[in-house]
Formats: structure tokens, C-alpha cells, sequence
């Protein structure tokens, strides 16, 4: 028996205009953090949920000045990274109740990274039995919840240990 599992939402991402300026520069820099899917701001780095996860809570840790290269992180830079990721952990298993993470830098275009000229940290919870191997195999990703659904879980978390 084969199964086909419709992913139509990657379209948006493969046929999506690409602009000029760099995503995760100019994201922050509007006046819409709930539009833009931004949950917490840092003095150095602001947490994103990512807009085609691999799995429902996908977030990102993406520092404000423009850089490329993981060497060139200042050491604050690197230290808010690395703290809004244990923020995350955190925050992850409290609302989507997250059994293991995923957490990682695709560091260039044959690394992965979709956005190879900002570098940025992946926090994906992951689940006992769930279904984050789909990408690897048919190039499907299994979402059983929207994003805003999500935004609604994880927002006040945020508003909660930013205070």
C-alpha cells in the first residue's frame, strides 16, 4: 500500500519571492512581532518561530547584527544565544509537553542553511514516536497544528520569563 501525505504549504517556500535585504534583519525592524512570528526580544537576539518548521514549536535564535560567520559572534552575542536556548527548551516541553530537542546551526548552503548569510540557531522539540523523519525520506513534513496555534501556546510563555 503506498500513502501520499500532501505537503502544499511547502510551495509557498519553494516559489516564495526572495528580496533583497537579508529576512532576519529586516523582520525585526517592523512593527509586527505577531505577524512575524517574533515571541521575545533580547539586547542582542530575538527568538522567531520558523515560518516552514520541521515540527510544530520549530524556533529560531537568530542574533540582530548581520553575520554570517559562528567565529565572528561576539562572545555576549554567543552567551544570549545560548541562554534563549535553554529559555526555549523550557518553554518547549511546557507547552507542547517536548520529550528531546534537535538544537543546531546549519552553517552554509551545503549545510542546509536557508538563509546562509545570518546565522541562526534551530530549537526542534521532538516527540517519542513522531514523525521528523518524513523530511529526510519523501520531503514531507507531518504538522498536526498551524502556526498561529502554536503562537497562541508559546507567546505568553515568553511574556511570562521575559518579566
Amino acid at each position: 500500500m503506498t500513502w501520499t501525505l500532501w505537503a502544499p504549504w511547502r510551495m509557498a517556500y519553494i516559489e516564495g519571492a526572495r528580496g533583497n535585504g537579508c529576512l532576519f534583519c529586516d523582520k525585526p525592524c517592523e512593527a509586527d512581532d505577531r505577524k512575524n512570528l517574533i515571541l521575545y526580544r533580547g539586547p542582542l537576539t530575538y527568538v522567531v518561530m520558523n515560518l516552514f518548521p520541521y515540527a510544530n514549536g520549530h524556533l529560531m535564535i537568530v542574533p540582530y547584527r548581520h553575520c554570517a560567520d559562528l567565529g565572528r559572534l561576539s562572545p555576549e552575542e554567543s552567551l544570549e544565544i545560548m541562554q534563549s536556548a535553554q529559555r526555549c527548551t523550557q518553554i518547549l516541553q511546557r507547552a507542547f509537553r517536548a520529550e528531546g530537542f534537535n538544537i543546531g546551526f546549519n552553517l552554509g548552503k551545503v549545510a542546509g542553511a536557508g538563509i546562509a548569510e545570518h546565522v541562526h540557531l534551530h530549537v526542534v522539540p521532538r516527540w517519542l514516536g513522531d514523525t521528523n523523519f518524513m523530511p529526510v525520506l519523501a520531503d514531507t513534513k507531518v504538522m498536526p497544528e498551524y502556526l498561529d496555534a502554536g503562537y497562541e501556546k508559546l507567546s505568553p510563555l515568553f511574556q511570562e520569563q521575559g518579566r
